[in-house]
């Protein structure tokens, strides 16, 4: 086998190697290592390699080591803390800071055996849906360099669709797991509200949710085994399954409800012919799998969601914010940020505990019609993205128009901030293929509270039906 195709093998068939000695560790990592050197340069998805700590923890790992994911590379996202390195959230602000404890998923997924092997980029705090961040720059889509990996996990989305990587982890606040998922060709679950621990950082998040980009479903479902469970101190958690997400994935689903809808949440936001087309091919296949599917309107077009979505959102950026300004210990000025980030910040300083909580309630009474109204049915199926990846540029947080800007990536992104609000899981999985662009667009299932396993299964029975892990991006190294 050759090297280049060892990073696009499934973890746990990576891991089974090392475990047998058919491959070492260290030989997996120097893989993962030569790659990013050779393609970082094109599509820009890491913000730091590290190459010396992660070879040292690979010759540590050992033939007939047992661990789910022993000697297998991965990389996370660089708005959670790993120890000894830089933690930026891709801001100027954050200087050269660098974190003194792993996060607990980082934690999880060292103790599975799994080596870190660097950090990737993201938009500046994570605030938009393409990654750009003034400081480092974009990352680009192997399909297509000139267009967005998606956001805000769009350097790890680059690092898995090129194959720098075989996993990486991601996180979603409106969307930014499923929305790299989606331009790039990947599998991303945003799991149910409280399911992996936010800690120690964070006792719990009404919008944010970590998780991972993978090819296939399988892995998603090995991974959430591993990063799923409550730790002591989180403020939020979900009720452990009743089998282990790894068998959940392996069964095949019954003949499920599913509601079918083109309409956004959003007001006025044009949806683009090729994301009707990859909702529809997606409802024929489902019916020809035998499920029903049905069309129906959920009730999530809800006037001024936008805004209200932006007083909760804008809070949850400005905490960072905020500790970037507790770190360098001085008030920040308008050019030291992005001024889109600038924007929130300012605007969050005039928002009142009051509005606050207010905005909060109003997204839970949202939330509970949306869910209620969803209990007739399995699941719901709509596009992850109102428009194919758009090009670099396109949303520019650093325009003399921000909020326009924001409101430009709530325009592509329409569906995907709803299961934020309602906290129940979502996944994107890319069943279809635009042959014209040459690109993958995602489409997104919506489940009820705390399915993960259904969508999981449901996920894995249309990848059988229509196998995608095996479509590659044009690699073109730098």
């Amino acid at each position: 086998m050759s090297d280049s195709e060892l990073m696009f093998r499934p973890v746990d068939e990576l891991a089974a190697m090392v475990k047998s000695g058919e491959i070492s560790a260290l030989e997996l990592v120097d893989t993962s290592l030569a790659r990013i050197d050779a393609l970082n340069p094109t599509y820009n998805a890491f913000i730091d390699v590290f190459h010396e700590k992660a070879r040292a923890a690979a010759a540590k790992v050992k033939s007939g080591d047992e661990r789910p994911l022993a000697g297998v590379p991965v990389a996370i996202k660089n708005n959670r803390p790993v120890e000894g390195e830089r933690l930026t959230f891709a801001a100027d602000v954050m200087g050269d800071f660098r974190s003194n404890h792993d996060a607990f998923l980082v934690r999880r997924l060292r103790d599975a055996g799994a080596i870190v092997v660097g950090t990737t980029n993201l938009p500046e705090f994570g605030i938009q849906p393409t990654t750009e961040p003034r400081r480092f720059g974009p990352s680009r889509n192997p399909w297509d360099t000139t267009r967005t990996t998606g956001g805000s996990s769009g350097g790890s989305a680059a690092a898995v669709a090129s194959g720098m990587v075989p996993f990486a982890h991601a996180n979603d606040g409106g969307g930014s797991t499923r929305i790299p998922a989606a331009c790039c060709g990947l599998v991303g679950l945003k799991p149910q509200r409280g399911r992996i621990s936010s800690g120690p950082d964070v006792g719990g998040s009404f919008l944010g949710i970590d998780g991972v980009l993978t090819r296939t479903t399988a892995e998603t479902a090995l991974a959430l085994d591993i990063l799923a469970g409550y730790e002591t101190g989180d403020a939020y958690w979900a009720a452990a399954p009743a089998k282990p997400f790894s068998e959940l994935v392996r069964e095949e689903p019954k003949r499920l409800k599913i509601a079918m809808t083109l309409q956004p949440p959003l007001e006025d936001t044009p949806i683009d012919p090729t994301s009707v087309t990859a909702v529809n091919e997606a409802a024929e296949l489902l019916r020809e799998l035998g499920h029903e599917v049905v069309e129906a309107d959920p009730p999530w077009a809800v006037p001024g969601l936008l805004q209200l979505f932006s007083a909760l959102f804008g809070p949850m950026i400005s905490l960072q914010i905020a500790f970037a300004q507790m770190i360098s210990g001085s008030e920040f000025t308008e050019d030291q940020m992005e001024p889109l980030s600038w924007s929130i910040w300012q605007q969050s300083q005039e928002i009142s505990a009051v509005i606050g909580f207010g905005a909060e309630i109003q997204m839970q009474a949202m939330a509970r019609m949306v869910v209620s109204w969803a209990q007739d049915y399995d699941a719901i199926l709509c596009p992850a993205l109102a428009e194919p990846p758009v090009t670099l540029g396109t949303i520019d947080s650093c325009s003399d128009d921000p909020m326009g800007a924001f409101a430009r990536g709530g325009q592509f992104t329409p569906f995907t901030a709803i299961s934020n609000a309602t906290g129940s899981p979502a996944i994107s999985v890319p069943l279809y293929q635009n042959d014209e662009l040459g690109l993958p667009l995602g489409v997104q299932f919506i489940g009820k509270p705390e399915s993960e396993g259904m969508l999981l299964a449901l996920s894995a029975q249309l990848e059988n039906a229509l196998p995608w892990s095996g479509r590659r991006a044009p690699i073109t190294p730098g």
